[in-house]
């Protein structure tokens, strides 16, 4: 489903603030694959999901999903195929405009249509963004007139996970998503994530600081450093490893500790 390939990119090139984000990055994930990823902080977790969405374009290598090589696509068109949420509940919608509005521009930014945006959605459309609504259990379905901005930070990340795969997408990306929330309503946020994911069969990457989700969740784990993939882990090897031998396996492959604060203390709360 998704491939990329000696994905390179130096941001600041040539000055004294020039910084190497990407380094030969390999990854391939195959049609299903819910990986999570995790990292030091400047390990290039959020730089990879943003030349994978087409935030800027990669100086080598090559960007390919579902078989096509989107490496010079513009963002517009990749947002078609590719769901993300990111840490900051802020981001994803528009707080002045309403839960409807949000969603209708969610579901027509995913249509193939050519006049989809000026297209109008249908009472038997909108009936559906109220089931799907339903489905949180927020009551969000009868403040589909409010704006966005009055909805919590849980309200709103829980939002942009259902505009995000409202329209099945082909890769979802989850950029810490529950890391700003409070403890429940992380939980929740994360228990919705994980149904989702599993009853559209969607291929998903999640970044966490979060050890043990990043062994318990999905089917595959990552480890990130210097801008490219250091340990890549699944199946029966996978089921084995406690916290502390991911650890030690990121000691071994990249020759020092993890040194992310968040993380460490995820690990030591679960002893």
């Amino acid at each position: 489903m998704l491939e990329l390939k000696n994905v390179c990119k130096t941001f600041n090139p040539g000055t004294v603030n020039e910084k190497k984000a990407l380094t030969g990055l390999n990854l391939s994930l195959k049609h299903g694959d819910f990986a999570t990823i995790v990292g030091s902080n400047g390990a290039g977790k959020s730089t990879m999901f943003n030349a994978i969405t087409g935030s800027f374009f990669t100086d080598e290598g090559a960007i390919i999903l579902n078989g096509e090589d989107i490496t010079f696509k513009k963002e517009h068109f990749r947002s078609k195929d590719i769901g993300h949420l990111f840490q900051d509940p802020l981001l994803g919608t528009a707080p002045h405009m309403t839960i409807e509005e949000n969603m209708a521009l969610a579901y027509l930014r995913a249509s193939t249509a050519k006049t989809a945006f000026f297209s109008r959605i249908s009472k038997k459309e909108k009936q559906k963004f109220r089931e799907h609504l339903s489905l949180l259990g927020m009551g969000l379905e009868d403040r589909m007139k409010n704006p966005v901005g009055l909805l919590s930070g849980g309200q709103r990340q829980a939002l942009t996970l259902l505009m995000a795969t409202m329209v099945t997408p082909k890769l979802l990306l989850l950029d810490e998503h529950t890391a700003a929330l409070d403890p429940a309503t992380a939980e929740k946020v994360l228990k919705l994530t994980k149904e989702i994911v599993k009853d559209r069969n969607i291929t998903c990457l999640m970044v966490t600081h979060n050890m043990h989700q990043a062994l318990e969740l999905g089917n595959r784990t990552l480890m990130m450093d210097s801008g490219h993939i250091v340990f890549d882990v699944s199946g029966e090897e996978r089921a084995k490893l406690t916290v502390d031998d991911l650890l030690e396996k990121f000691k071994d492959n990249a020759g020092k500790s993890l040194d992310n604060d968040r993380i460490l203390l995820s690990s030591a709360e679960g002893e």
